[in-house]
């Protein structure tokens, strides 16, 4: 039987080995972190202390960009970490919870963003029903539906993959831990691992995809027949930047858990999954703080507030 050594702690890769490039990744992270953080905090204390802002909409909008900012915490300050230092590793117990977290959070951010396509739809296709069909309490069941699906596949995922055995090597081609690089360093039989990632991938982020498409279809063809053209544009204005969120937080994330598991390291891996971690929640900040006029005038009235309980 030949020697092996069971892993115990993992290593982490940085982008660079250059110090020079570290700092330069580093600080690139930390400004996109705290923009990030910055803007979806602004997001969730206007929608939550305005009351014109108290709809389906902005309840769901809310909870995203408090996910958001528990999104992006999990990757980006451990990254920040080990870009400057020269502490890599990370312990078998920090990698479990970091994948746990990572596919929870992922979980919940494409239902959100799903059902939020959903509330476009009823409100442009259905306004008369739009207060019954999105009332609080589907809101609310909504939300909680998400969160413990969320729970529950995240936990599948985690609880299968950290039941194999770890002995090629200890360190992930990647700046986070993550299943793909995972498997590729099992010495026990994957073939399992991989295809409940490659099916439950398909299913949930394809059916999300679908259902997501298919509302926006028939946004489209409902204000098309707009007699203004006006609020055809605000409409389109709306639904596009969702829908280019959507297009790469799941294009991105199927680049990488979707294809087969490969044994050759690539950069092109690290850069792909920036544009799942990273991107989908500072677009998120982008298009409905910066673009958002609701918000942006519900942000002066609760300065003006603010500003004027101080006197």
């Amino acid at each position: 039987m030949p020697n092996f050594t069971i892993v115990t702690e993992f290593l982490l890769t940085r982008f660079s080995d250059v110090l020079e490039l570290r700092v330069l990744h580093a600080m690139l992270f930390l400004l996109t972190y705290l923009a990030t953080l910055l803007g979806n905090l602004l997001i969730a204390t206007v929608t939550t202390f305005d009351k014109s802002l108290h709809t389906p909409m902005y309840f769901f909008l809310r909870n995203l960009s408090v996910l958001d900012m528990c999104y992006i915490s999990v990757i980006v300050p451990k990254a920040c970490v080990i870009f400057l230092l020269d502490n890599q590793v990370i312990s078998m117990v920090g990698c479990a919870s970091q994948i746990f977290l990572v596919f929870l959070f992922a979980f919940i951010e494409l239902m959100f963003l799903t059902i939020m396509a959903h509330d476009r739809y009823v409100a442009i296709c259905q306004p008369l029903h739009y207060p019954v069909i999105m009332n609080p309490q589907v809101c609310v069941l909504a939300s909680l539906v998400s969160i413990i699906g969320g729970l529950v596949y995240s936990g599948f995922h985690t609880g299968i993959t950290f039941q194999l055995t770890f002995c090629h090597s200890n360190i992930i081609n990647q700046f986070f831990c993550d299943i793909p690089s995972l498997l590729k360093l099992s010495c026990s039989d994957n073939f399992i691992n991989e295809i409940a990632l490659f099916i439950s991938s398909v299913v949930f982020g394809g059916g999300c995809f679908f259902f997501i498409i298919l509302s926006y279809i028939h946004i489209f063809s409902t204000v098309l027949k707009f007699p203004i053209r006006g609020e055809q544009g605000k409409a389109f204005s709306t639904c596009v930047p969702h829908i280019l969120v959507v297009t790469v937080f799941i294009s991105s994330a199927a680049a990488v858990y979707v294809k087969p598991t490969s044994n050759s390291p690539t950069i092109q891996d690290m850069i792909i999954s920036m544009f799942y971690f990273i991107v989908p929640p500072f677009l998120n900040t982008i298009i409905y703080s910066l673009r958002n006029k609701q918000i942006k005038e519900a942000v002066r009235r609760v300065i003006s507030r603010m500003f004027y309980l101080g006197k």
